[in-house]
Parts: structure tokens; sequence; C-alpha cells
């Protein structure tokens, strides 16, 4: 039995077209047997398999403008530019309520990738129940100057980005047969080396974590060595990618609504283009 799975790319607010993307292939009925997601798309792509359109969009669309829910503010006050409390616990619980039990009732594998701040590599936490598995979703969406370093398990974690932002290898080593990769950047974006200035910046905040400081130094070319392999892969029809079709403008602290919508409403205008195109490779054998 062909088994199908989801690798959901980060990117902090870009993250609102992975959003527009899921709710198109929900529409579609395309059926996903495991998703590994990647900060934002570790965020988001619960909401898949508890089967909640819209939801990402409507609660960032409700709170982006909030200081409880994402701000300087929070920073300033928690070290966290997106607040734990209001934003993880009280919105997922109470204000815009994830569907806990249908997300457990999937059967379907969910895994969110952070970075082990010590070793540098990453690691993909197998999610079962959201509500008591909030903090690890944090640390796989923990930016490395925005938030503090979470601890589970005596382990220190920020983004999974950091060390894989695109897991498609690992999705491949569990064994998935049909891939379908979300990315939020468009074809030809290629990361750029730190500048001098965020070179000294990380060396100093990581000076006790010389193997996190390898690690973002080096992160333009794993994730462009990726980005190659991605489009090989593609080339051949071993893996079905979907990316923005032109390059999105958003700022990681985005106060416009309106913004958030624009870049959602692309994720639903590019996924509407290439659906029956992704059907055929899901038929294919």
């Amino acid at each position: 039995m062909t088994k199908v799975g989801l690798v959901l790319e980060g990117g902090a607010m870009r993250g609102m077209y992975t959003v527009g993307v899921l709710d198109i292939l929900m529409d579609n009925n395309i059926e996903i047997d495991g998703i590994i997601g990647t900060s934002a798309g570790a965020l988001f792509g619960p909401n898949y398999f508890s089967k909640q359109r819209k939801r990402a969009l409507l609660y960032n669309k409700k709170y982006c403008g909030d200081k409880r829910f994402i701000s300087l503010r929070s920073l300033f006050l928690t070290g966290n530019v997106v607040n734990r409390d209001f934003a993880y616990y009280r919105v997922t619980k109470e204000l815009f309520p994830f569907d806990n039990d249908t997300f457990m009732n999937s059967g379907k594998d969910y895994y969110a990738c952070a970075t082990d701040v010590k070793t540098g590599k990453p690691e993909y936490f197998k999610i079962t129940n959201i509500y008591e598995q909030l903090e690890e979703l944090r640390a796989s969406s923990a930016m490395p100057f925005a938030s503090k370093m979470i601890d589970i398990n005596g382990k220190k974690y920020l983004d999974g980005g950091i060390s894989d932002s695109i897991p498609v290898e690992k999705m491949k080593s569990l064994g998935y047969d049909k891939i379908i990769v979300v990315l939020t950047q468009p074809f030809d974006y290629r990361k750029r080396p730190l500048s001098k200035k965020k070179r000294s910046l990380v060396k100093l905040k990581f000076r006790k974590y010389p193997e996190m400081v390898n690690v973002m130094f080096n992160r333009h070319n794993e994730y462009n060595s990726v980005i190659e392999k991605i489009i090989d892969m593609e080339a051949k029809k071993e893996i079905f990618v979907i990316r923005p079709s032109k390059k999105i403008n958003i700022d990681i602290i985005e106060k416009n609504p309106n913004k958030l919508q624009a870049v959602y409403d692309l994720g639903v205008r590019d996924c509407k283009k290439i659906i029956k195109s992704l059907k055929n490779y899901l038929e294919s054998k």
C-alpha cells in the first residue's frame, strides 16, 4: 500500500502560504499518511489531521496586532517574541481550540523538527498529543535571537530550520513512497551567508555551543544543497513540490491581517493550479 508523506518548510509568517495549500489539499481529500513540519510548518501542519480548515489563518489574523500574541514587548518581557502562554497555550486550548481528539484518532504520524543546541543536529519529535506536547512544537519554531532555548527532557532546543529546513530526506528514511513538499520560497530563492555582523552575534550568543555556531554559519550551504536535491528529485518525479509562484514579502512580526490573507490566498491559488498534476503523481506507479 502506498504511503504518502507531506514535508512542510518553515518561514515564520510565510507559513500562511502553507495554510492555504493545506486547505486546498483538504478540500480535495488528499490522503496524507504522515507529516514532518519544521518551525512554522510544524505549527500549522497539525490542522490537517484535525481537519480544521483556515484555523491558523483566522487566529493569526485576529491576534497579529495583539501585544499578547507576538510582539517586541513580549520579547522584552519574556525572552520570546511569540508569547508562550497566550500564543501557544491560550489560543490552542481556549480561544481557537485545536481539535486534539480528531488529531489523536486520525491514526496518522506527525513529526516536528527541532535543533539540539548542544549537537547542532536535528531531532524529530513524534507528536501524538498536541495539548501535552506544545513545548515540542515551541522548540521547533523557537527562532535563535527571538526565543529562549526550550528545555525538553534536560536538552535544549531551538528552531528546526537551523539544522533541517526541509526534512525531505528524513521523510524518505521513514519509508514513504510518495512525498509532497510544500516550500515557502519561490523556485529561484537561495539563502545567503550570514553577514559579518550576524556571525559575530552568533559567536557571542552561542559561545558555549560551538556545534550550534558551526551549523548556523553553514546553514546557507546546507539549505541551498537541499534545494538543489529537491529540484533534481522533482525532475525525476520522485517527489511533488508546491512552491510560491512569486516572492512572499511579509514581516516576521506582521501586524497587517490583510497581508496574512494575501499570502494565504497565494497558497490557495497556487495549489488549485497544480492539484490535477498532484493527483496524477499520487496515482502513478
